[in-house]
């Protein structure tokens, strides 16, 4: 079983930066890839990155492209998402998210299984 925890959330000035972090509670992350989510209140749950189990074809949001970094430690069984030159509008609570296999679209909150609790991010202007 996967049991992610994010970590990292926070408030922060509009141009300030955040790392976020996911890591399992129980079986090893290093396995699956992983993708991170948003939603703000009263919005639908977004997709902002994913990255593959072996650092591979990372994926960003039109609305982050630039300013985001995903990374992952295997070593160290975590993801990282970097934010930078956050905005207002990324305020959301972030999650974590992992598929049950290779066969999913990561587009899609819908199609990952394994999920953690969120982390709040709230960028003032």
């Amino acid at each position: 079983q996967v049991q992610l925890v994010e970590s990292g959330g926070g408030l922060v000035q509009a141009g300030g930066s955040l790392r976020l972090s996911c890591a399992s509670s129980g079986r090893t992350l290093s396995i699956y890839a992983v993708g991170w989510f948003r939603q703000a209140p009263g919005k639908e749950r977004e997709f902002v990155a994913r990255i593959r189990w072996n650092g591979g074809t990372l994926l960003y949001a039109d609305s982050v492209k630039g300013r985001f970094l995903i990374s992952r430690d295997n070593a160290k069984d975590t993801v990282a998402l970097q934010m930078n030159s956050l905005k207002p509008e990324d305020t959301a609570v972030y999650y974590c998210a992992a598929p049950r296999d290779e066969y999913y679209n990561p587009y899609r909150h819908d199609e990952y299984y394994y999920w953690g609790q969120g982390t709040q991010v709230t960028v003032s202007s």
